[in-house]
């Protein structure tokens, strides 16, 4: 893939209208309105460039509600770098689109708070008290949340389980390979969520790359990657974030770099796409991203030595859209699934819809993002599983959380995690 920089319009200019993107678009299957598809999207950005158009709230409307889950880059057959618009487009949508002050003020405390493993942590704190007290159940049971804004009523529903022993769960610095001889030394990027909310992914992570010969460095005071400000319209804020990564993973000597979610990897793999307007920071930048791997792509591209134990559970996997389809990584953790004996791995109908998390989406859009999780979720039941995998945070809080309201209960498991599970011979719990 070219680095080269190319200009707005000639980016525009690659869409040729065919109409392929249109049954991949999630909010297109929603409400079949053409300026909710990418096509028409790319249309009002000619129409914001040519001066035909004005980007109004009612303009702008149409990019918020673009889930940015990439299915259309997928589908197009004319190679259109819609990631690379939508991005473009939303800086301009922070820039110069009114928002209301509730929605300036939500905005910034998400974005004062999620890229930022710390703050998080401290927030996990009282999170723990409110469920733990007992609190969380009485107000959900007393209907005291539907007074709430839907935005506020979407963040508490989204509040995944903490538990004393996950805020415990230390990141070493160091993990020696498990074999005689190390086959390689590897880093691993600890991310803002998963480091916080999802521990056991980053340590069943680490377990793995030991049991299969590798040193896991886990650099210390490294900070966000800069995916959900990069795909929010903040580029600034994301590079801010990039650099500061670069320069602490610069230090260290290692044959890959290893991220385990999705959209973090993603926009990590884009580092020199993201400085391609700045020559001093580009070469560093590409250097890097081309040494990330995501987990499932790096373990499935080595020949396995840590023996596995069988899982007998019927695994249903997810493709985490920016796994899939910014990615392009599909076959791998299907492949690493299907190599544990007893599995059965079960294919989600339409799995290559988004579930409706897309980094903050559902945060800011809680009804649509509540429609399109619908559909992932009624497929997901529809298969009967014992197990779901995903290899995205977001896309298991999403999920967990539809799963929730309803009444309904599934494990959900990264698939490192299930992989960890079989190399140890350890039990996977199904509820």
């Amino acid at each position: 893939m070219s680095t080269e920089p190319r200009t707005f319009d000639d980016l525009l200019g690659d869409c040729v209208h065919c109409g392929f993107c249109l049954p991949a678009c999630p909010t297109y299957a929603s409400w079949g309105n053409e300026m909710d598809s990418p096509r028409g999207r790319i249309d009002l950005m000619k129409g914001l460039e040519t001066g035909v158009l004005v980007l109004d709230s009612t303009v702008g409307a149409h990019f918020d509600r673009c889930l940015g889950c990439m299915a259309c880059v997928t589908a197009c057959p004319s190679g259109v770098r819609y990631d690379l618009l939508i991005e473009s487009q939303r800086a301009k949508l922070e820039a110069a689109t009114p928002r209301t002050p509730l929605d300036r003020a939500f905005r910034e405390l998400i974005f004062a708070l999620f890229p930022y493993p710390n703050r998080l942590r401290a927030l996990a704190v009282p999170l723990l008290l409110y469920a733990k007290s007992g609190l969380q159940r009485l107000i959900r049971r007393s209907g005291l949340l539907t007074r709430l804004p839907a935005r506020l009523q979407q963040l508490e529903a989204l509040t995944p389980d903490v538990s004393v022993a996950d805020l415990r769960m230390p990141l070493p610095e160091f993990t020696p390979a498990a074999t005689a001889t190390a086959r390689g030394r590897v880093a691993m990027v600890g991310g803002c969520v998963q480091r916080t909310f999802f521990p056991n992914v980053n340590a069943a992570t680490i377990r793995v790359l030991a049991a299969e010969g590798y040193d896991v460095l886990v650099p210390p005071s490294q900070g966000c990657c800069g995916a959900l400000s990069l795909h929010s319209g903040r580029p600034s804020e994301a590079k801010r974030f990039a650099r500061a990564l670069i320069e602490r993973f610069s230090r260290e000597h290692v044959d890959a770099i290893i991220i385990n979610a999705a959209g973090c990897g993603s926009t990590l793999k884009e580092y020199g796409e993201l400085f391609a307007d700045e020559p001093a920071m580009r070469d560093r930048a590409l250097a890097f991203a081309r040494n990330v791997k995501d987990i499932n792509e790096f373990l499935a591209a080595i020949e396995p030595i840590a023996p596995r134990h069988p899982i007998a559970k019927r695994v249903a996997y997810h493709d985490a859209c920016h796994l899939a389809h910014a990615q392009r990584i599909r076959a791998q953790p299907r492949a690493l699934l299907n190599g544990i004996p007893g599995l059965e791995l079960v294919e989600i109908p339409d799995g290559e819809m988004c579930c409706g998390s897309a980094g903050t989406y559902n945060l800011f859009e809680p009804a649509a993002a509540r429609e399109i999780g619908d559909r992932k979720v009624d497929n997901v039941v529809r298969v009967q599983p014992d197990l779901l995998a995903s290899a995205n945070p977001g896309c298991t809080l999403q999920i967990q959380s539809i799963l929730r309201s309803r009444g309904a209960r599934l494990a959900a498991a990264h698939p490192i995690e299930i992989l960890d599970a079989s190399i140890a011979g350890r039990v996977l719990s199904s509820g």
